[in-house]
């Protein structure tokens, strides 16, 4: 294959050979995604010699067969020419840009696969089979060599509920404050509320595309598309043109799982995009979360199902925070010292006889109290005023001064 224009090469990839970036082109523009025995044999030959088999018309049966419809089509160098004049490059395995850290799972799944393959099983799944991509189109100043750490994906509903807006703007708004990159698919709905939110952070957030980058979908989302690439960064295993077709969308979701640290479902009917995401989280061995909702919603069916499977149930989030202690550092997000200390606080109260825990309330955290006084605020006799003291004075719940008693010091440090 021939070479580049110097302003071409440049703007379209990192120190990568003219021939290796002609050929994934041409094999991104002839394979469709998910394809086993494409992949497998780009893998066995390398992208160049892979490339010319095929435009040769020597490959093997089933990968020839597979790319026959568009290979009248493939103009590598058109491709890249293009993708150049939107400010689109292309990112190759052999970059050191790929993502190797975020598509190790894949990586790993797919040679599974493809022993079932080879064994017989070799239908495809419509839903999107575990198969690394031949090579990704990106654009925006992000680094997709960084994806997969400090990672979420959030995905949900086209057509959620205000509840599930809020907590998907929220949470993406707040996770992009602690430096998590927030990945979504750009749908209206959920995925628009999570970039959105994590771009009114200033926070870093990938759009993973099912169709080609010049040609956003939905087409009313194309103002958000433009932003994230202005910031973040937008991602498709399709060359410039490549129509949305629904298949394509399933198999887009198995690159959110991937690239992610962790994955939240907010909203999700039973049968939706969500739940095809959470699918490959599963396969993959990603962390999968779930937002519980209302039980009267039918947008939150599908969340409240993956929480309750036996098998792998979605771990059940109700803040960022919560998010956070899954995709961030050890340690962040988890409750800090002082809210165990005051859980253990509130369960000793917990334990006192109604009788002594009517006392204790009748106390006051900083002035002292003669036990008549007690017994007035608290309503009650002074006898069982008298009777408690003891009791709360021994579990160092109360302070005994000359003027008489109140709450010591350690239960008001922690309870106020």
């Amino acid at each position: 294959m021939g070479g580049l224009s110097t302003e071409t090469a440049a703007q379209v990839a990192d120190e990568v050979a003219d021939e290796v970036l002609l050929a994934r082109a041409f094999l991104s523009r002839v394979g469709e995604p998910c394809n086993i025995p494409m992949w497998a044999f780009v893998r066995k030959a390398g992208a160049v010699d892979a490339a010319r088999a095929i435009a040769a018309g020597r490959a093997p049966e089933e990968v020839q067969k597979h790319a026959a419809p568009r290979l009248a089509e493939a103009d590598p160098w058109a491709d890249l020419e293009t993708a150049a004049a939107l400010g689109v490059r292309l990112v190759v395995p052999e970059s050191d840009r790929w993502p190797h850290f975020g598509l190790a799972c894949l990586e790993f799944a797919a040679e599974v696969r493809l022993g079932t393959y080879r064994a017989g099983r070799r239908s495809h799944e419509n839903y999107g089979e575990p198969i690394p991509p031949l090579a990704l189109w990106a654009k925006g100043p992000g680094d997709p060599s960084t994806l997969g750490h400090r990672t979420v994906g959030m995905v949900g509903s086209r057509a959620c509920t205000q509840y599930g807006e809020h907590v998907a703007t929220q949470w993406s708004y707040e996770l992009a404050q602690q430096g998590v990159t927030v990945i979504s698919g750009g749908a209206y709905g959920i995925d628009a509320c999570a970039h959105r939110g994590a771009l009114a952070a200033e926070g870093d957030t990938v759009l993973i595309s099912a169709a080609g980058l010049d040609r956003p979908y939905p087409p009313g989302n194309a103002r958000l598309f433009d932003r994230v690439a202005e910031r973040g960064l937008l991602i498709s295993e399709g060359p410039p043109g490549m129509a949305p077709h629904r298949h394509r969308f399933l198999m887009r979701n198995r690159l959110i799982a991937a690239l992610s640290s962790g994955t939240v479902i907010v909203e999700a009917a039973r049968r939706s995009g969500a739940a095809n995401t959470a699918s490959h989280c599963q396969r993959l061995g990603r962390p999968l979360m779930a937002v519980p909702g209302p039980v009267t919603s039918a947008m939150s069916a599908g969340c409240h199902e993956l929480i309750r499977r036996e098998s792998d149930p979605a771990l059940l989030v109700a803040s960022s925070a919560e998010i956070l202690a899954v995709v961030g550092s050890p340690g962040e997000g988890m409750p800090d010292p002082g809210d165990a200390r005051t859980t253990d606080i509130r369960a000793e109260l917990d334990r006192l006889d109604p009788a002594a825990r009517r006392v204790f309330e009748g106390l006051t955290a900083g002035k002292f109290s003669r036990p008549d006084e007690i017994a007035l605020r608290a309503g009650i006799a002074p006898l069982e005023v008298f009777r408690a003291l003891p009791t709360l004075e021994l579990a160092d719940l109360v302070e005994v001064g000359e003027a008489g008693y109140r709450v010591a010091a350690r239960v008001r440090d922690e309870l106020k």
